[in-house]
């Protein structure tokens, strides 16, 4: 069965970002964790640029794939670090690197504290991937029709759910 619109898709990854000398470091093993990816493919679940990547494909398959930024989280924008109140964040421990989420414009978002000086922190609200360049190498293990519930809910439900039972299989 190839990868489309409306499947669940079980893979292993391993994620790494690549240096500006060409090298790469690892950011996340699936295998290490010995816990698969499984995601709702057509559903904004991954990445668009690995979405694509992964279309048509087959279990068995194992590919390589590097996301340029504008295909990953997007290229680093210096007008989203700010200078906020220390104020703002509360009786919280702050450190360079700490990170929070807070409510933006368009939902969650992850700040990272750059810097503080007195009552005033300087924060990213960039991801933290923002203008990296990633590679993926990818294993996929299964690709399954969704179930009706799983569709509804725009992502795969945890196995041995009520919803997740093979009759509840949408036909597609």
């Amino acid at each position: 069965m190839s990868i489309t619109a409306h499947q669940v898709v079980t893979l292993h990854y391993v994620l790494s970002d690549v240096l500006s000398d060409g090298s790469t470091r690892v950011l996340d093993d699936s295998n290490a964790r010995a816990k698969p990816l499984e995601y709702l493919h057509g559903h904004d679940n991954i990445l668009p640029g690995l979405e694509r990547a992964l279309e048509d494909k087959t279990a068995g398959d194992e590919l390589r794939v590097t996301l340029a930024p504008a295909d990953a989280y997007g290229i680093r924008n210096e007008d989203l670090v700010q200078e906020v109140n220390r104020a703002s964040f509360g009786n919280a421990v702050l450190e360079p690197g700490s990170r929070f989420q807070t409510e933006g414009e368009a939902g969650p978002q992850i700040v990272t504290v750059l810097s503080i000086d007195g009552d005033i922190v300087t924060v990213d609200t960039n991801h933290p991937l923002a203008g990296h360049t990633l590679r993926y190498q990818v294993n996929v293990l299964e690709v399954r029709d969704a179930t009706r519930a799983e569709l509804a809910k725009g992502h795969p439900l945890p196995p041995g759910t009520e919803h997740s039972k093979v009759e509840d299989r949408k036909v597609l």
